[in-house]
């Protein structure tokens, strides 16, 4: 392509050469335009790749293929890559990116030079990543073979020689990069040759630049000058056109040159009278409002009476607006005259001289120009808020929000624009403020400098007004349930048992940089949930409308709530710190900013690390006396900790005694040093490999310190590729990661690394042993895996918890290791789990066990566990259930795992003495939480009589005590009375008492004023050295209240038939009432007792939650009332664990990300990560009518319910108390809540009906296999299954007899993909005594036929064999008058293996040749002419236990047909399933030759059963199989 002659090269001269175009043939995601000109990356959000494009000729020698950069993006890293190829793109199969391109292909990559994929060159020219929109970029091959880039007309240099003759330019679009145009290659024809329409008009003396600024240039001069002296001259300057320039000056009386603005007039700046067909203008035009805003959402554009002057403001204030609709209002300006426009719809369908602010990005002439301007969306903005924009005199155009400006939406703004406003959407009535009003200028003056420069508008307001306090208080302008008291020094909720939110206060005047301000907690109520959140704003509270809650403030913002930060109501960490929700009353919180912009919190006076970065400075403080938090007081200089100056990113670790181990349960995160590919996020508690489809390795991550004995080290796979072989490795180095000269793979590393890769143990590189017993390659999303070295030197592997035994031993006892992991293949994502940490001390001090307990996996019958924080001389076993102290007479403290529920008996039970000791076990309650026990060389005290730390109440023999304290003597029975055998409990009541049982017996009350959230603990000390719990949860049912387990008796042969019999899972008890909160999406209606949830508009804005907690093991359902099918997709539904009362619903539930887990599809996310695929049916293809259910059982785990059917555990750990969510998306338009008058499944007076005979297996040795209920009728899936309509539309085609086939049609199934998975069916069940496998028939449709009454073998076929019969059209009507497969007569198949051509011999009619119409089917040979078949193979009929094999062609032979309904040609199978009696048949080895196994469940040796006896089988049910 010839773009102009660089260099000395010879050439024709500029313009003489057409502009080369690009090739038709691109990337996938590649949209080319402007007649071959330009390319843009479709879905830039969504993908990063694919973006490739090439010339459409072989560049001519000399010639430099130039494009632009028009549009980037900041989603990804990386950006344009160019350069060029010998491969013909005519031929070319593409890849990804373009560093794939093999075969003779040079890239240039940020700054490297590439061939066939691999760097030649560093450090090169000009870095491509940093190029900006509007910059050029040009590749020559010069004639000499030279390879030489072109950046802005800038010759790069050689970049590669040896260049072939005929190559093609490359241009990839890739991660910023989303579209170039082709340009010629200098600068005279670029102007020449700019098309008029690719932006809006210039002046004619002003040239387009070539790259858009970051910021708006100084334009007052002061660049020179201290900005100090002039900030007395700020108010005024505001007035002369600086800030908000009224120009009450002449215009200027010449002639204006080419392209000046024409004069202006000085008229006020009001609405012009022409304006949108639904406009009503009042108040001398400057309100405008949109008529019938609930029924039009559109046609409200305004605009102004004149075109703007150069730095004038046009500010808007909202009036009014209404929640029906989803979007807001717009404003921008426009070059049309509102005189001669006809006004659309809306403005951004007009397509020339407009530019617009559109939620949080610009539209220019309609299309988007920058996705993400600011950080404010107009969508979320309030009444009362103000809008402005300025076109400033070097044409950029900027916008305010609330005063503050956002910066330059663009640089190309024409000289002649006017204002223009849409009333779109929600936005209903807006006034245009004038600069006359005093008290809003000064507040935009204000927020205006502080934006500028927070410094200065400090300075400037602080001159004319009293100096600012020293002391830090509270702002007496507060929440509207708010009050200040005590001096300003203390905030509280008068009412705080009534309300639950609007306790918003601020402090009197900003932070200094590096002040702490910290408040302790001085009252708290139980009665709500949530408690105190604590934060920075840059608002005013003098100016501030403060909201219910700081967290629904959309600008400036920084709030810690819970143990999350948010940043303007988005959640920017999920786990950090301590969770506020747990603090107490005396509990302290604190926040600073420190000087490098830095944010941190405090709890209780230890820094939580710093939650946040470039937070500006004049800050106010922000705490929110939410939920329980009633009362709080600052706190005094003198109470503050110093805060710590080497709390930096990479340099994190908190003590482990520090409240903000408890998110996550350690101190461990990943080292900042890593591979090259890798990325760490979240705090260093997540690791990715970037470029996870271009790059397979080089992303080890090391953990930030060594490992402990005994501490497990776990992470949570979160994300794989399919791109790769092999997937993640982990192990141990005794390497510092400061030491460590990153490798591609760990595995490449020759000393002290220790490795597990698939099965294998490496060492050093070197495999020590094969066949581990875990495959790192096998494992899936969400998978865990953990390490672990022991006191011992011995290293364990844990998957999902289960520890797989010791990997090797030997390791180094006093040398420090380092857990490490690659991320290799296809593992691309990992997080650190709550469960990293210390484990089972007996792998680290003892030789009691080698096996450590999951925590998570509960014991059947037993509700308690003990926690994995224990004394240094304790080992558990019996999964976490007995307490052993193996040595000394001491350090046997044990706790509870969980928090003691109220009115709940812990209890254990003596096992072992050793009478040697003196003393016995110690008991009580603690408010200390068993996951802040500090690991240091101290670890916990000896006894805990010693445990001080927070409040212990305790007994000993028959003492209470409280922290050590003697409260009460002669309590009770002597606890060194007791021996093997005995029971002690202790209950937490209440009336917050404390209660001690002996062998059952209440001893009575020990303490009172026990708080709410305690931990049990237990000391094993002096004689008594072992303990097993005995208690189980209160939750638990009694005998009498289960329902009778379906195993319990057997069933009689008539009931398989008529009547449904339950599933043997036991079903929860159904929700008491339960209806949706007032609080939904901005689409959502609700009716009929707020029961039925209905989206009345758009797609999506649709989500509703159920006001009630969820309670546990308690099933909550609702029904599809009505789908849509306008719409692709379809509901999602799932919980969250906040309070859904203050929640700012996005646009879709996927965009929650703080503590929910959502049933998408047939996956499940966890915060917006996928943790589970091909989890139960696709809730895309559930039907109107289907029930579905959530429920949570005991062990925290999530299930789905599909009509009253268990789908299993979708998610592990959900919090208590959740709250159920339903997203109305897409198809789905309306739901009911069905839990409050449905009977539970299972329960007195349900009536479910089986499928069929529910492919139900029999008891097997008093184990049932899974039974699964079906739809009601009403509800059957088939009712909107196309396949099964079709499948029935070729079954009246046969012509058979009605009366062959079981008239309910409930009977009928099909086996679609959909269907069966709504059903939630196994893919293989057992039937018959003996039980036998058989594989259910997915894929096909079956009809159920009824059973011949006159056949003896009616009533005993249940505990037949069930298998398949593939056959042929033609015989289905003879094989039905007979009523079986008769040997002879239908069976249509021999055994005899094929001889000749497979296509050749048979036709697939089925209905001749052969003796006894058997004529032949696809695999298997006519009779030859002039011979007969054998008796042998007359006698034998053919059947298996899955239709992978009985439905190949070979059996069961395709016949084409003419759907009668869509008239299109389709391809169909007929087979029979039949039941076989036990023992007639014979097992053999299959005799049609196959290249693969069919079927993973059948061998070859068993896939193929013989038959030769009549009445042998029965038939059950006509396949039919549909192409």
């Amino acid at each position: 392509m010839l773009c102009g002659q660089a260099g000395s090269s010879g050439g024709s001269g500029p313009g003489s050469s057409p502009l080369p175009l690009l090739h038709l043939r691109t990337g996938r995601l590649v949209t080319l335009s402007r007649g071959g000109r330009s390319a843009a990356r479709s879905q830039p959000g969504q993908e990063f790749n694919h973006g490739l494009v090439l010339s459409r000729e072989p560049l001519s020698p000399g010639a430099v293929f130039t494009v632009r950069i028009d549009r980037k993006v900041n989603s990804w890293s990386g950006s344009i890559e160019i350069g060029v190829t010998a491969l013909d793109p005519n031929l070319l199969d593409f890849p990804s990116s373009a560093t794939g391109l093999k075969g003779g292909s040079w890239i240039i990559s940020g700054c490297s030079v590439l061939r066939d994929g691999r760097s030649i060159l560093e450090e090169y020219g000009q870095d491509l990543d940093q190029l900006g929109e509007g910059d050029r970029v040009g590749i020559q091959r010069t004639a000499n073979g030279e390879l030489r880039l072109w950046v802005n007309g800038q010759d790069c240099g050689v970049a590669a020689t040896g260049i072939p003759h005929r190559v093609w330019a490359v241009v990839d679009l890739y991660g910023k990069c989303t579209q170039i145009t082709v340009v010629p290659s200098n600068a005279e024809e670029a102007e020449e040759g700019t098309p008029h329409d690719e932006a809006l008009d210039l002046p004619c003396n002003q040239n387009r630049p070539d790259k858009f600024p970051n910021s708006l240039e100084s334009e007052n001069g002061f660049s020179s000058m201290e900005l100090s002296e002039v900030v007395s001259n700020a108010i005024l300057s505001a007035y002369n056109g600086n800030l908000l320039n009224v120009s009450l000056g002449s215009p200027p009386s010449d002639s204006a040159p080419c392209g000046a603005p024409p004069m202006t007039s000085n008229d006020a700046l009001l609405f012009h009278e022409k304006c949108g067909t639904l406009i009503k203008l009042s108040n001398n035009n400057k309100t405008a409002e949109r008529r019938r805003p609930l029924d039009e959402f559109n046609n409200g554009v305004v605009m102004t009476n004149r075109p703007l002057r150069d730095n004038e403001m046009f500010e808007i204030r909202i009036d009014k607006l209404v929640d029906k609709w989803s979007g807001s209002i717009e404003i921008g300006v426009t070059t049309h005259n509102p005189n001669n426009l006809e006004y659309p719809a809306t403005m951004t369908n007009l397509r020339s001289g407009t530019i617009m602010m559109s939620g949080c990005g610009i539209l220019t002439n309609g299309k988007g120009t920058r996705r993400e301007y600011c950080e404010f969306s107009l969508d979320e903005l309030q009444e009362g808020d103000h809008i402005g924009l300025t076109r400033k005199s070097n044409n950029a155009l900027h916008f305010y929000i609330n005063g503050i400006d956002q910066g330059v939406a663009t640089n190309l703004t024409p000289l002649v624009v006017y204002g223009v406003v849409d009333l779109y959407g929600m936005a209903v009535k807006v006034t245009i403020v004038h600069n006359h009003n005093h008290s809003d200028r000064l507040r935009r003056n204000n927020a205006i400098m502080r934006a500028l420069s927070p410094d200065v508008g400090r300075r400037a307001i602080d001159a004319g007004n009293e100096p600012e306090p020293e002391r830090l208080l509270f702002h007496p302008n507060c929440g509207q349930k708010a009050a200040i008291i005590n001096e300003g020094r203390t905030a509280l909720r008068p009412h705080a048992t009534d309300d639950f939110n609007h306790g918003v206060v601020l402090s009197n005047r900003p932070l200094r940089n590096g002040e702490v301000f910290q408040v302790r907690i001085d009252k708290m109520v139980d009665k709500w949930a949530g408690s105190i959140e604590i934060g920075v704003t840059t608002h005013n509270p003098t100016y501030l409308q403060l909201p219910s809650t700081m967290t629904n403030l959309r600008s400036g913002t920084w709030m810690m709530t819970g143990n999350g930060v948010m940043h303007n109501g988005t959640t920017i960490l999920d786990e950090y710190g301590h969770n506020l929700d747990r603090l107490k009353a005396g509990d302290t919180v604190g926040v600073v900013r420190k000087e490098d912009g830095t944010l941190h919190f405090f709890v209780n006076g230890v820094a939580q690390g710093p939650a946040a970065w470039n937070v500006p400075p004049n800050i106010y403080a922000v705490v929110d006396l939410y939920g329980q938090a009633a009362q709080a007081t600052i706190a005094d200089d003198t109470d503050l900790l110093p805060l710590p100056d080497d709390l930096s990113e990479g340099n994190n670790q908190l003590s482990p005694s520090s409240p903000s181990s408890v998110a996550s349960g350690s101190d461990l995160r990943f080292h900042h040093l890593h591979g090259n590919n890798a990325v760490i996020t979240n705090g260093g508690r997540t690791a990715l490999r970037q470029n996870c489809r271009s790059e397979f390795n080089d992303a080890i991550v090391i953990s930030n310190r060594p490992l402990r004995d005994g501490e497990l080290f776990e992470i949570a796979i979160q994300k794989m590729v399919d791109r790769w072989s092999g997937s993640i490795e982990a192990g141990v180095t005794a390497i510092r990661p400061e030491d460590l000269e990153f490798p591609n793979t760990m595995t490449d590393i020759d000393y002290d690394t220790w490795m597990l890769s698939g099965t294998a143990i490496m060492q050093d590189g070197n495999t020590m042993r094969n066949n581990y017993g875990c495959d790192l390659d096998s494992l899936t999303t969400g998978s865990r895996i953990g390490m672990m070295r022991t006191a011992k030197g011995d290293l364990h592997y844990f998957i999902n918890g289960v520890d797989q035994g010791v990997a090797c031993s030997g390791l180094p006892p006093g040398k420090e290791v380092y857990a490490v992991i690659d991320l290799y293949g296809q593992c691309v994502q990992v997080s650190i789990t709550s469960a990293t940490g210390p484990m089972d001390n007996s792998l680290s001090t003892s030789n009691i066990t080698e096996k450590s307990f999951p925590i998570h996996s509960p014991v059947p019958g037993v509700a308690h566990r003990f926690h994995g924080s224990c004394g240094k001389n304790v080992a558990f076993q019996d999964d976490g259930c007995r307490a052993v102290r193996v040595a000394g007479y001491c350090h046997g403290i044990v706790f509870s795992m969980k928090e003691l529920k109220t009115d709940e008996v812990f209890e254990v039970k003596i096992d072992e003495l050793d009478e040697k000791w003196s003393g016995s076990v110690h008991v009580g309650l603690t408010t200390f939480l068993p996951l802040d026990a500090p690991y240091a060389v101290t670890g916990l005290p000896s006894t805990v009589l010693e445990l001080r730390s927070k409040v212990t109440w305790l007994v000993t023999g028959t003492e209470v005590r409280r922290n050590g304290i003697l409260q009460k003597q002669n309590y009770g029975c002597s606890l060194e009375r007791l021996g093997v055998g005995s029971r002690i409990g202790v209950k937490h009541c209440t009336d917050d008492t404390m209660h001690i049982l002996i062998d059952g017996e209440d001893m009575g009350p020990a303490a009172t004023g026990v708080a709410k959230n305690v931990y049990v603990v237990l000391d094993l000390y002096g004689r008594v050295t072992s303990v097993s719990i005995v208690s189980s949860s209160t939750l638990e049912e009694a005998d009498g209240t289960k329902p009778p387990s379906v195993t319990s008796e057997p069933f009689s042969e008539e009931e398989e038939e008529e009547e449904a019999i339950p599933c043997e899972n036991e079903v929860p008890a159904v929700t008491s009432a339960m209806q949706f909160l007032e609080n939904h999406g901005k689409n959502i209606l609700l009716s009929n007792g707020n029961l039925t949830a209905t989206r009345v508009s758009s797609y999506n804005q649709g989500i509703v939650v159920v006001a009630q907690p969820l309670p546990p093991q308690q099933l909550f359902q609702f029904q599809i009332d009505s789908l849509n099918p306008q719409w692709t997709s379809s509901l999602s539904l799932g919980v969250i664990g906040s309070s859904p009362e203050r929640l700012n619903f996005p646009a879709t539930a996927c965009s929650l990300k703080r503590s929910t887990w959502l049933l998408q599809r047939d996956s499940v996310f966890h915060n917006s990560l996928k943790i589970v695929e091909n989890y139960g049916p696709n809730l895309d293809t559930c039907p109107e009518g289907t029930v579905l259910g959530l429920l949570v059982d005991s062990s925290s785990c999530l299930h789905l319910y599909v009509n009253g059917m268990d789908r299993g555990v979708a998610a592990q750990d959900i919090p208590s108390p959740c709250y159920v969510f339903i997203d109305l998306y897409g198809q789905c338009e309306q739901v009911t809540i069905v839990t409050n008058d449905t009977p539970a499944v299972g329960a007195e007076g349900a009536d479910p009906h089986c499928q069929g005979d529910m492919e139900k297996a029999d008891v097997v040795d008093g184990i049932k296999e899974s039974v699964c209920w079906t739809p009601p009728v009403d509800l059957n899936t088939m009712k909107t299954c196309e396949y099964h309509a079709l499948c029935a539309r070729f079954k009246d085609l046969l012509l058979l007899p009605d009366d062959y086939f079981v008239e309910d049609p409930k009977y009928s199934l099909c086996y679609c993909e959909s269907c069966h998975k709504l059903r939630g069916d196994e893919a293989y069940y057992k039937r018959g005594e003996p039980p036998r496998d058989y594989a259910l028939p997915f894929g096909w449709c079956r009809f159920s036929l009824r059973i011949n009454p006159r056949l003896e073998v009616a009533s005993t076929s249940k505990k037949w064999h069930m298998a398949y019969h593939g056959t042929s059209i033609g015989a289905v009507r003879r094989t039905l008058d007979q009523g079986e497969l008769v040997p002879g007569s239908t069976s249509i198949l021999s055994c005899r293996p094929i001889k000749t051509d497979p296509q050749g011999s048979g036709g697939g009619g089925g209905g001749g040749g052969g003796s006894g119409g058997g004529g032949s089917s696809g695999g298997y040979r006519e009779a030859e002419e002039n011979s007969s078949p054998s008796r042998e193979d007359l006698l034998r009929v053919l059947l298996s236990p899955t239709l992978r094999y009985a439905g190949l062609e070979a059996f069961a032979t395709k016949v084409q047909f003419k759907d009668p309904k869509s008239h299109r040609q389709h391809m169909a199978q007929v087979a029979f399933q039949v039941c076989v009696r036990p023992g007639s048949y014979k097992v053999c080895p299959q005799t049609l030759a196959v290249p693969e196994p069919l079927d993973p469940r059948f061998s070859s040796a068993e896939i193929e059963w013989v038959t030769k006896e009549k009445g042998a089988t029965v038939l059950y049910g006509l396949l039919i199989r549909v192409e």
